[in-house]
């Protein structure tokens, strides 16, 4: 990856790697068009194309691989890798999206989940997993977004579909609360994952927080916020420009 600090229009329309954390709140498309208008508005571009390898839920933050120019020819490559995300669950409660987008609308008892459960579960969910999404999901069915059914009210059956989990690794348990880390393939819904720990520990559970820290090789260690990127046009070297 370049310094950003000096890239000219032409470095963006050949194709770079933008690496962001992205802000909590803020949707995928609301970061890209964002970035888009930051690029044109400082170096004059009228049009770049610019693109994302995977999106990330408004109540999620954490790595979002961002590419312009030619370079979104290669999303497809990113998108393909597997991720890393960190979280925590709450047991006790689902919500109909399996996470705080919407209000918890049944609750259960957690008094019979000991530690020992939740460290057996977190094992056995490992390797190939079938996988029911989330109906508050952008997946189509139908021509229509799993989501268009959900906010309209209507039923409809969603397949599982096979993903794959490398590694699942609890790292808090503070009742009703589970934190975690998971390794994982392309497809994978951390909501699913949430709601699939409640209903195998005999309650119910949704996903509080999120963060995606790895795609790849690429980590959220390395990545920028927008303040920082707006700022590099800023402090860039103009004479790169002429």
């Amino acid at each position: 990856m370049s310094d950003i600090s000096n890239l000219t229009d032409q470095d963006y329309k050949d194709g770079q790697i933008l690496l962001f954390d992205k802000p909590l709140g803020w949707s995928s498309f609301q970061l890209v068009n964002k970035v888009r208008w930051l690029i044109r508005k400082n170096l004059n571009i009228k049009k770049i194309k610019v693109g994302h390898a995977g999106t990330l839920d408004p109540l999620a933050t954490g790595l979002m691989i961002i590419c312009t120019g030619k370079f979104t020819k290669r999303i497809h490559e990113f998108m393909g890798q597997e991720k890393e995300y960190t979280g925590t669950v709450m047991l006790g409660g689902t919500t109909p999206s399996y996470d705080l987008e919407t209000e918890v609308d049944q609750t259960f008892a957690t008094d019979h989940i000991t530690e020992e459960a939740v460290y057996a579960f977190a094992k056995a969910y490992q390797g190939a997993i079938q996988q029911r999404p989330p109906i508050f999901s952008a997946l189509k069915k139908d021509g229509k977004r799993l989501y268009e059914f959900a906010r309209a009210g209507e039923e409809v059956a969603i397949p599982t579909r096979e993903i794959m989990i490398y590694d699942f690794e609890i790292t808090r348990i503070a009742m009703p609360e589970v934190d975690f880390k998971v390794r994982c393939s392309k497809g994978t819904y951390i909501r699913s994952l949430a709601y699939d720990m409640g209903k195998g520990l005999q309650s119910g559970a949704h996903l509080t927080v999120l963060k995606r820290t790895k795609i790849g090789d690429y980590s959220v260690d390395q990545a920028q916020d927008l303040v920082t990127f707006e700022h590099s046009f800023e402090s860039r070297d103009h004479s790169k420009d002429c």
